[in-house]
Order: structure tokens, then C-alpha cells, then sequence
């Protein structure tokens, strides 16, 4: 490493530390702001369930009022900036509303106020949803449409797709029917609410002996809130984290069995139901519509275009990678055979992750527990930053955040390096509480957009995460998995940061839902190369000891024996995701775990048959016909990493690092993201470099390539 590179890490590493008392303020940086033409904003956070309503009421008048205005013009007199752009801009600002609301739900410490939160959202999304059947201010657009207006770029893209999001509608259906589309669409947007609600509801307590939980580390039993009795720990089998740890460890296959099963049957009783209705009004929108079926509505927008090519693409990965898949469950057999005596063990889908750490451990001495002593959160934290920061041209200043929902809220203020420019700021609440989202992903406050006024306003956006939490003795230590996670989600964060799209509509990570991990899938790369493990993962007992060179390769040999389960499991939520959606007779019911219970058995592994997965299932809503593009964006991910591969400092390159905030993060979706890509690839897509990522064999890969490409 070069001792300037180095100098740089350490100065960016020691800002990152100031006390509070010497943290700096949004007001510090309005003058470099202004400068830029740009805007900085830190929402006011309302204060009570009355004041959320309230907030959201007035969005909506404030909306509707800008709604009129456009109506009421004169159709012979409209114009491209009063007609959509109109548009973009007051849905834009009914948007930041919706977004308090959304922060307010997924993380505030009174039930009062999450449930305030929720209704809020419900109000947006049913006013969101009439907003596409105000008749009137069609008119006005198709109005200007009729003139077909000289228009290009970003400015041309808006009117094409708000044409299309009014056909999308139903604004070509005659009025009784639009007016059923309509209601049946505002349905769905609260029976999606309510499947969100009810898993983060969805609470189950599992109290254990130690003697169950033997395999366990220490770290598990000294972590808060596990030891509630003599012998009685208390396993959450809600909390992702705690779960993993003990289906990994956990010696006893009866004490694995009865937490996946609590976890598989999480909101059963009050999201079976949920979801059934949901599908079928799903279904019922896209036959109004003109649809085949729900995936085809979709993927319409997509970068696959039409159900038939995602479902494609998957079930040829699936065909593709049986043979690594069957060989790698053949060894964990080997493994569990050995340790029960029973020269028939079959591995069920409650041993996989059990057996796969044993392997881990026995063939490539990779100890993810051990391991953990290297990857102290707020060390990799600072890592992270300080290797963003060199690669994409960027400073992160932590700045004292007006009002925090929790005490260990952060926030940081982001600007461009070389000019000094505000580009925008991120919140992090890191840790898991009651009522709080229970996954990891990068929420939007504020959104990036060219003003009215001629200034741009810059992104805030905030990063919920639920990580291992410090102990009384030693500070929170992250498994080698979640510092892959950190990553991802902080590449959405600056997705979203950097943005110089013109609309709201497409700035930051309002990209086709196929491609918006790719950048982010592609981040994880970093986390398993050596130069960069080195830039923060020590020891935190003896920070001089790094990671060995070896157990770094061993970890990527682990990798590698483990795609194959991996990836068919991600191919199987992706088959059951696409087959709930598929084609459905409008008069038959559906029953979500009928159907996708046999594809989870067939695609990975056998279940058990009480168990409602789906119930849990939060991308059933949000990601709905939209799994596939996990591992769709994955094949360009690992395409667009070769960039950094080939290049001199390899992914602590500064140079691909430019060229992928220019190239990808910063226009957003104001252009083709294919353009995006082959700019940034310097060439067309390839998806052999995914192939060879997976383990798929040579043989497969021609037919898997070759189709995977059509939709593309």
C-alpha cells in the first residue's frame, strides 16, 4: 500500500472518532452547499401519533392541490414542466411523507407511534394509488403527449414511462372496469402493509437448557437478554442473528429441528390468510390489465421483460449447478453419518447450516466464531468507510443528528473529496430492539431531485441493520456474514447518496428491481479479498494480529464448497416467488403453502410439513415476482467486479472506483441501466463470470449462459 493511500486512511479514520462536543452540524456545511446550488435537509420528526397523522393529511392536500392545477389548464396551452414534471415534483413531495412514516414505523420505541407510522403509510398508499385514475390530469398529460413534444435524455424517459404507468393502471379500460382496478389496487396496498406489520409483530421467545444448546459459543450465552434463568436461556427465533448461531452450532439435531420449525411458522395464523388474499387480488389486477399473470405485469418493467424469461433463467441455474448441489449434500451426509452412526442419515433442511460449519471447521479450518474476534463492528464500520471513501472520491463526517428515536443514533454528513460538495447524508441504527425492522437494508428519507427553484436536493437516507449487539465484557464482534452484509447494505446508501438523477423517479436506487442489488452484490466481493481484510479486520484483543493469508483462502475455498447450497436455495425461494405469481384460473383460490412448499422440497430441500415459510417471507411483498432478481443482478454483479479485478489496485482502485459512481451510481435509472453497464463494463454482459463464481461445471455453462442472455 502506498504510504499516501495509508496517511489518508488514518486521518479519515481519526475524524470519524470526534465527541460529541466537537461534532460538527448541517449548518457547517449549508455554505459549501449553497455553493454547489444544492440543498441539505434533515427532516423534523414528528413528536406524536396526532402530529403524524397530521403530517400525512397535509402532504396529501398539499398534493391534491397541485393535482388540480394541473387538471385545470387549458389543454391547448400545456407544457412538458407544467403538466409532468408537475407531477414528478408534488408525487416527489407526498413521497418525503411517506418516508417519515415508514422510518417512524420500522424503528421508533413507541408502539403508539409505529402504529401511527403504519396507518400514515396505509393513507399515502391509498391516496398514491387514486392519484393514477385522476382522469382529468391525464388529460392533461396525453394532452401534451398529442403534441409529441421534441423531447431527449432523462426528459423524454419521464413522459414515455408516465404514459406507460397510465396504461399500467388501466387508463385504456373503460370506466367500470378502471374503477374496479383501482379499489382493487388500494386493497392490495393495505393487505401489503398488514403482511409487513404482522412479521415484524411475529415475536417467538424459545427457552432452552445449556445442555440443548451445546455447541454454542460462549459469546451466544453472555450476549443480552439470553440467560433468563438457572438454566434457562431464551433464543429469539425471530432475530435472524440468534437463530443462524445456534442452527450453526447447535451439537442437537431435536434443539435445530424445534427452532426452525418456530421460525418457519412465524405469523402462520395471521399471514397464511394475508397472502392468499393478496395473490389472488394480484392476480386479479393483472387479468383486468391484460396480463397473463402477475410475474408477466411485473417483469414488464424489468430488465427480464416478461415472467417466461426470469422463470427461465432460473430453472436453468437450477438444472445448472445440480451437480455441485448434489455433491456438496453428499458431503454433509458423510458428516452427519459419521457423527450419529447411521450410515442412512439424510440431511434435512434444519442440518444444512449445522453440517456445513462442521465441514468448514474439519476440511478448511474456517472457524466462523473464531473469526469473529477479527471483525469488531464499529472497527469494520470505520474500514468500510475509510476504503469507500478512497475508492469513490468521497469524506464521511459524523455531525450531530437535531433529534435521535434512539440514543446510539448516528448521523453522517457525505461530500465529494476533491470539491468539498455536500453530497448528502446517511442515519445508522445498527442494532436489533423490540418492534424495530428485523432484517438489513438502506431506507430512503429523502430523495435526490432537481428543485423547482434550479437547486438540487440531496439524498438522507438511513441504514437499519440488525447486527450482534456488544456484551458487558467485549464489544460487539460481527460474523465474517454480516460484514459481507454491511457492505451490501451501505452500497445502497451511497446508490442512493451520489445521485445526479434529474426526476426523484429515478434517482439513487429507483433502478429496475432486477439490477438494484447488483451494485450493492457486487460490494461483497471486497470482504473476501486480503488488501482489503487488512485495512480493518485485527484482532480487537491483539490489533496487530491479522487475518492469516491461508485461512483468507481457506475462506474462499468454504465459499466456493458452499455455493451449491447456497445458491439453490436462493434459486428456490426465486421458483416459489415466480410460481405463486404465475398463471392462476381467476375462479380458483389459491393456497400459498401448497404451492410453494413442494418447490422449496424439490428445488432444495425435504421440510417439514407444518412449516408455512411464505408466512415469514417479507420479500413476498415489495419483491413480489421480483426474487429472481437476487440472483439476476448476482450474474451482473460478478460481471462488473471484473473491472475492479483487472485493475492495477484491484478493489482498492480508485479509478474503477470513479467510473462506477459516474457510470452507475450517480445516473440512476435517468438512462437505460443497460447503457450503465456496458459504459461501465466497457463492453457487452457476460454472465460466465457468474457461472465460474457458482461452481457451475464447464458443460453447463454454454446452455445456461446462452439462454440466460435473452432476457437481458
Amino acid at each position: 500500500m502506498k504510504c499516501s493511500v495509508f496517511l489518508s486512511f488514518v486521518f479519515a479514520a481519526a475524524s470519524l472518532s470526534l465527541s460529541a462536543a466537537e461534532l460538527k452540524t448541517v449548518d457547517d456545511f449549508r455554505p459549501a452547499a449553497a455553493k454547489a446550488n444544492a440543498v441539505l435537509t434533515i427532516p423534523d420528526w414528528e413528536q406524536s401519533p396526532k402530529a403524524v397523522e397530521a403530517m400525512m393529511n397535509d402532504a396529501i392536500a398539499k398534493a391534491n392541490k397541485a393535482l388540480d392545477q394541473i387538471a385545470s389548464q387549458d389543454l391547448k396551452k400545456v407544457t412538458f414542466k407544467s403538466t409532468v414534471v408537475a407531477l414528478d415534483d408534488l408525487t416527489y413531495d407526498a413521497g418525503l411523507a411517506a418516508n417519515k412514516a415508514t422510518i417512524i414505523k420500522e424503528t421508533n420505541t413507541n408502539p403508539e407511534m409505529r402504529a401511527a407510522g403504519e396507518n400514515a403509510i396505509k393513507a399515502f398508499q391509498d391516496w398514491a394509488v387514486s392519484v393514477d385514475y385522476r382522469e382529468d390530469v391525464y388529460k392533461a398529460i396525453k394532452a401534451l403527449a398529442d403534441t409529441r413534444p421534441k423531447l431527449s435524455g432523462e426528459d423524454e424517459k419521464l413522459l414515455n414511462e408516465t404514459l406507460r404507468d397510465y396504461r399500467r393502471a388501466g387508463l385504456d379500460l373503460p370506466p367500470d372496469q378502471r374503477k374496479e382496478v383501482e379499489q382493487l389496487r388500494k386493497d392490495l396496498s393495505k393487505l401489503g402493509t398488514d403482511f409487513d406489520t404482522n412479521i415484524v409483530k411475529a415475536n417467538a421467545p424459545v427457552i432452552f437448557t445449556k445442555a440443548d444448546l451445546d455447541g454454542l459459543p460462549e459469546s451466544f450465552f453472555a450476549s443480552p437478554g439470553v440467560r433468563t434463568g438457572d438454566d434457562a436461556y431464551t433464543v429469539m427465533a425471530n432475530v435472524t442473528w440468534q437463530f443462524n448461531t445456534v442452527e450453526e452450532n447447535a451439537k442437537s439435531e431435536a434443539t435445530r429441528k424445534q427452532l426452525y420449525v418456530i421460525r418457519e411458522t412465524l405469523a402462520k395464523e395471521a399471514n397464511v390468510p394475508v397472502l392468499n388474499q393478496l395473490l389472488a387480488l394480484r392476480n386479479k389486477i393483472a387479468l383486468r390489465l391484460g396480463y397473463k399473470s402477475w410475474d408477466d405485469y411485473q417483469t414488464e418493467v424489468k430488465m427480464a421483460k416478461n415472467g417466461a424469461n426470469a422463470e427461465k433463467y432460473i430453472s436453468d441455474l437450477v438444472i445448472g449447478i445440480q451437480p455441485k448441489f448434489e455433491s456438496e449434500i453428499a458431503e454433509l451426509q458423510k458428516l452427519k453419518a459419521a457423527e450419529t452412526n447411521d450410515p442412512n442419515a439424510k440431511i434435512e433442511v434444519w442440518d444444512w447450516r449445522y453440517y456445513a460449519n462442521q465441514r468448514d471447521k474439519q476440511k478448511y479450518a474456517v472457524d466462523k466464531e473464531a473469526l469473529r474476534a477479527y471483525f469488531p463492528f464499529q472497527k469494520v464500520l470505520d474500514g468500510m468507510f475509510n476504503i469507500y471513501q478512497s475508492i469513490f472520491g468521497l469524506t464521511f463526517e459524523k455531525i450531530a443528528a437535531p433529534y435521535k428515536w434512539i440514543d446510539d443514533l448516528q448521523l453522517y454528513m457525505v461530500t465529494d473529496s476533491s470539491t468539498g460538495e455536500p453530497l448528502g447524508m446517511f442515519y445508522l441504527d445498527m442494532f436489533p430492539r423490540e418492534g424495530k425492522f428485523n432484517h438489513f437494508a438502506q431506507f430512503e428519507i429523502i430523495t435526490g431531485k432537481l428543485l423547482p427553484d434550479g437547486k438540487y436536493q440531496r439524498p438522507t437516507v438511513a441504514l437499519l441493520c440488525n447486527f450482534s449487539p456488544p456484551a458487558a465484557d467485549k464489544p460487539s464482534l460481527m460474523t465474517h456474514q454480516e460484514v459481507e452484509t454491511l457492505f451490501h447494505e451501505f452500497g445502497h446508501a451511497l446508490h442512493s447518496i451520489v445521485t445526479r438523477a434529474k426526476y426523484g423517479r429515478f434517482a439513487g436506487t429507483h433502478v429496475p428491481g432486477d439490477f438494484v442489488e447488483a451494485p450493492s452484490q457486487m460490494l461483497q466481493n471486497w470482504v473476501w479479498d486480503k488488501k482489503v481484510l487488512d485495512m480493518f479486520a485485527a484482532d480487537y484483543r491483539d490489533p496487530s494480529k491479522k487475518i492469516p493469508a491461508e485461512i483468507i483462502k481457506k475462506m474462499n475455498d468454504a465459499k466456493l464448497a458452499n455455493a451449491g447450497v447456497l445458491y439453490r436455495r436462493q434459486f428456490a425461494f426465486a421458483s416459489l416467488d415466480l410460481e405463486l405469481h404465475n398463471q392462476h384460473a381467476e375462479d380458483m383460490p389459491f393456497d400459498c403453502v401448497a404451492i410453494s412448499n413442494p418447490i422449496l422440497e424439490k428445488v432444495f430441500l425435504p421440510i417439514d410439513p407444518s412449516t408455512t415459510f411464505v408466512s415469514y417471507f417479507g420479500h413476498l411483498n415489495g419483491y413480489d415476482a421480483g426474487y429472481y432478481g437476487y440472483a439476476w443482478a448476482d450474474a451482473i454483479a460478478a460481471d462488473m467486479a471484473t473491472v475492479f479485478e483487472k485493475a492495477k489496485d484491484g478493489y482498492l482502485d480508485k479509478q474503477a472506483g470513479m467510473k462506477l459512481r459516474h457510470e452507475i451510481y450517480e445516473p440512476g435509472d435517468s438512462r437505460d441501466v443497460t447503457v450503465s453497464i456496458e459504459k461501465f463494463l466497457g463492453r457487452k454482459q457476460s454472465i460466465q463470470p457468474f457461472l465460474k463464481k457458482i461452481g457451475i461445471p464447464r458443460e453447463k455453462k454454454e446452455a445456461v449462459g446462452g439462454s440466460s442472455q435473452k432476457g437481458r
